[in-house]
């Protein structure tokens, strides 16, 4: 008799048509091949971003699949009507475009997020964000685009593409290869290979700072904001994107971060860093941190940290990390 009912309620688990053990072990199934197809969209797209095409050999290198599975899953994708074999070269379909910079969007989106309200450290947000990529709507995208303000750039600098599935573009040039004499502005870090992008950070170097090349030989490259000097290996500095500054940020230049200005000392804001996006742009627009304004500190922390800032009559507090993030011209 118990045998019989444990039997019965074992059945009842396994076959269960929502919860039961076959139908999640099909949903896991059918979750794991949608991700490897929007995987292979996301190459696939972004080879043709760099004016080249997947073809089998690069789909099942960046998988990490065999070429056998690799074959299978051309052709469910060919069936799908999401690409196109032309030889040995994959191309998008329309459709495969619409849905790959979905995908994109969504893991720019995420790492926005996880950057600027989860406080993500930057090298861990990219495996995080293509963990959260898979799972999200049209319209759950919209909701979470319009809570971070609409930000046009992820924190590496990448752009993220607009609701209607429009890419902008992303003019920069690998600062290696960069001639001009003058400062420039780092507008996007490549976060892959893993290893060169940890050696960024760990130098300090961030998006939107502006730094010259101080020296630059086969076997390092040399830079300076003007209080720092950077020392990295050609390879890995191949990996920073710089972009020359526009007239309206040349005063940039001589501004130094709100964080450094003395007690009373006064400053006018000249911007706000281009790493700062999302929400917490638009606390310090809405707490009257626009550039023209008069701001100083006036009163102290033990701890150091916030700090009380004078600005339009009002004592806001600021930590140092964000304080670091307002660039002004002492007055």
């Amino acid at each position: 008799m118990y045998y019989t009912v444990a039997i019965i309620v074992l059945l009842i688990i396994i076959i269960l048509p929502r919860v039961g053990l076959i139908t999640v072990y099909k949903n896991h199934r059918e979750n794991q091949k949608r991700e490897r197809v929007e995987d292979a969209l996301k190459h696939l797209l972004d080879r043709e971003q760099n004016g080249r095409h997947a073809s089998p050999e690069s789909l099942a290198g960046t998988l990490n699949i065999p070429r056998g599975a690799v074959t299978g899953l051309i052709e469910d994708m060919e069936g799908q009507g999401l690409l196109e074999s032309r030889g040995v070269e994959l191309h998008l379909t329309a459709e495969g475009t619409r849905w790959a910079i979905h995908i994109v969007r969504a893991h720019r989106l995420w790492e926005r997020y996880l950057v600027d309200e989860a406080r993500m450290p930057l090298n861990q947000v990219h495996e995080e964000a293509h963990r959260r990529e898979h799972s999200f709507t049209d319209a759950q995208l919209d909701e979470l685009d319009a809570a971070l303000g609409h930000p046009t750039r992820d924190p590496h600098g990448d752009p993220i593409p607009s609701r209607e599935g429009k890419m902008p573009t992303a003019e920069s040039q690998p600062i290696t290869a960069w001639q001009a004499e003058g400062p420039v502005r780092i507008v996007h870090i490549e976060d892959e290979p893993a290893i060169a992008y940890e050696q960024i950070l760990a130098a300090g170097l961030r998006l939107g700072q502006v730094i010259r090349i101080i020296e630059r030989t086969p076997g390092r490259v040399v830079l300076s904001d003007g209080e720092t000097e950077y020392r990295l290996a050609p390879t890995v500095a191949a990996n920073i994107g710089v972009a020359p500054l526009p007239e309206s940020e040349i005063a940039k230049a001589n501004a130094v971060p709100l964080s450094a200005l003395t007690q009373d000392q006064r400053g006018e804001i000249v911007s706000l860093d281009d790493a700062v996006q999302g929400f917490t742009r638009r606390r310090f627009l809405d707490l009257g941190l626009t550039p023209g304004t008069t701001i100083h500190p006036e009163l102290g922390n033990f701890f150091g940290d916030p700090r009380a800032y004078r600005v339009r009559g009002t004592l806001i507090a600021l930590r140092k990390d964000q304080a670091a993030q307002i660039w002004v011209k002492p007055v």
